[in-house]
């Protein structure tokens, strides 16, 4: 089932969550660890710091010829390659260091005409891991997963993420009637919302203003693979934004109205 030019690169990406998952579980759940502030108040420790070098080294190993850019130690490996490496080593990080399982390794192989093409999203404290594959579909666990059909906003369960960055945007309100207008509004946050989308548990995620691409491109490809739609708050299709909303497709227009057009 899946894309013979890209399962091993699938399988390599695979790999990387398993050296993930063996850094960062035990640190989870031994507690020990110090945590530092980075520039933008965020919070980041040594897991975050190890897990990113290990995965980084061996990217540059197995394919020397790609870019490398990941959240914690920035941009590495060859900068002109049009295949690029993205990894957030801890997704969540903030719950990671208060005990809240929510958190997740994000690895994705992008390129530059077709974005996101390789997704992994593993979170071992939840025992769950995401992937997918360019035009392979899109997994949990090993089980097939397919976005939801429910086409009624008042149907619908959406998940938002509020920032400072809605209310910078004048869009709070926005963001509250969408909740407001569908039939159970959550916010799972993070990684995790736009998982729940792919899995059909979730129709429509919010994303917080501010994300980065690191964010994004494994938890694009893995949307779309599952048949859902994932953009930024105006529609775009564009892991580089600094706003993202997935769906099931179905409801994304009128997502995406609700946040940008007067009602």
């Amino acid at each position: 089932m899946r894309s013979p030019d890209l399962a091993r690169e699938l399988d390599f990406a695979l790999r990387l969550a398993d050296m993930a998952d063996a850094i960062t579980l035990p640190f989870y759940e031994r507690r020990e660890f110090v945590v530092d502030r980075k520039q933008d108040s965020s919070e980041v420790t040594i897991a975050d710091r190890h897990t990113e070098a290990a995965l980084r080294g061996a990217a540059a190993q197995t394919f020397p010829g790609h870019g490398f850019f990941g959240e914690e130690a920035g941009v590495s490996g060859n900068i002109a390659s049009p295949w690029r490496w993205i990894v957030d080593p801890i997704d969540g990080t903030s719950n990671f260091v208060r005990g809240v399982p929510v958190w997740a390794t994000l690895i994705a192989l992008t390129h530059r005409r077709k974005g996101p093409v390789v997704g992994v999203v593993s979170a071992p404290a939840m025992y769950r891991r995401w992937w997918a594959s360019k035009g392979a579909g899109a997994f949990v666990n090993g089980q097939p997963m397919r976005v939801s059909t429910i086409d009624q906003l008042c149907d619908a369960q959406v998940c938002t993420t509020y920032s400072l960055g809605w209310d910078a945007l004048g869009l709070t309100g926005r963001l509250v009637a969408l909740q407001q207008a569908a039939y159970r509004a959550r916010g799972f946050g993070d990684f995790w919302q736009h998982m729940l989308v792919a899995e059909g548990a979730v129709e429509i995620a919010v994303d917080a203003i501010g994300v980065q691409p690191y964010d994004l491109a494994a938890p694009q490809i893995i949307v779309e693979e599952a048949g859902g739609t994932f953009t930024d708050r105006l529609g775009v299709r564009n892991y580089e934004s600094d706003s993202a909303v997935s769906s099931n497709g179905v409801l994304h227009d009128e997502a995406i109205s609700r946040l940008t057009l007067d009602h």
